[in-house]
């Protein structure tokens, strides 16, 4: 255990970017445990979550799964890139279907992995979470997409405040992309501009060095990644 250059727990760690996430971490000799509703191979541990419609189950999932790969020892970092999208406006017949759907992936994952960072996070720890830019405004054509990533900015800023639960000297942030370069987005948006999508592997970088606590942002800074003529910059409010 002790031969490893960290340790990490990526939540949505079998989707695309969190796949990225765990090779990347992995290559660079990182232990890394993920959570997701299957498993991923790469890593060294898995906690595999049931679709749930209770929040308070897929806490007490989470939190036992994770004690027991994790058996007493510390991470350095918490990343949770669980998520997902769906569109409707006021007058959309899913908006709260696709409300409660966006709240569940994006919400839940992302108080649940608070909390996992206030049992597990070493002090001086990074946890991230994934919000979005367009939630810095008003999104009336996803309205449910925009109130759940606004909800991960407000969490964002209230784990960044002092007794927050969060161990001491912990960073807490939010990554905010416009569009990630992935295979799905690349399906549903072919005649889309990629020049303007952020790579998997930008991100991936991002959060090794943050988790590293290189180049690491103010607690509570939400980070929008701006990618333009393919090159990816920070910027922050």
């Amino acid at each position: 255990m002790s031969t490893n250059a960290g340790r990490v727990l990526v939540y949505g760690g079998k989707g695309a970017l969190g796949s990225t996430i765990i090779s990347h971490f992995k290559a660079c000799n990182w232990w890394v445990g993920s959570i997701d509703l299957s498993s991923n191979e790469e890593a060294h541990a898995n906690v595999v979550v049931k679709p749930s419609e209770s929040w308070t189950e897929q806490e007490s999932e989470v939190i036992s799964g994770v004690s027991k790969i994790l058996n007493n020892e510390k991470v350095d970092a918490v990343i949770c890139v669980a998520g997902g999208w769906a569109g409707g406006n006021a007058a959309s017949k899913d908006l709260v279907k696709n409300s409660d759907l966006m709240w569940k992936q994006s919400v839940w994952t992302s108080v649940i992995s608070a909390k996992l960072a206030s049992e597990h996070l070493k002090e001086g720890g990074v946890l991230t979470l994934t919000g979005a830019k367009a939630a810095l405004e008003g999104t009336p054509g996803m309205i449910g997409y925009g109130m759940a990533k606004g909800a991960v900015h407000h969490l964002v800023q209230s784990l960044a405040a002092p007794k927050s639960g969060l161990p001491d000297g912990a960073t807490t942030l939010a990554i905010l992309p416009v569009t990630l370069d992935t295979p799905m987005n690349r399906k549903f948006m072919p005649d889309a501009d990629f020049s303007t999508w952020t790579p998997l592997t930008f991100v991936a970088e991002l959060l090794l060095n943050w988790a590293r606590g290189s180049n690491c942002p103010k607690s509570g800074s939400l980070v929008q990644l701006i990618t333009k003529d393919s090159v990816t910059e920070l910027k922050m409010d």
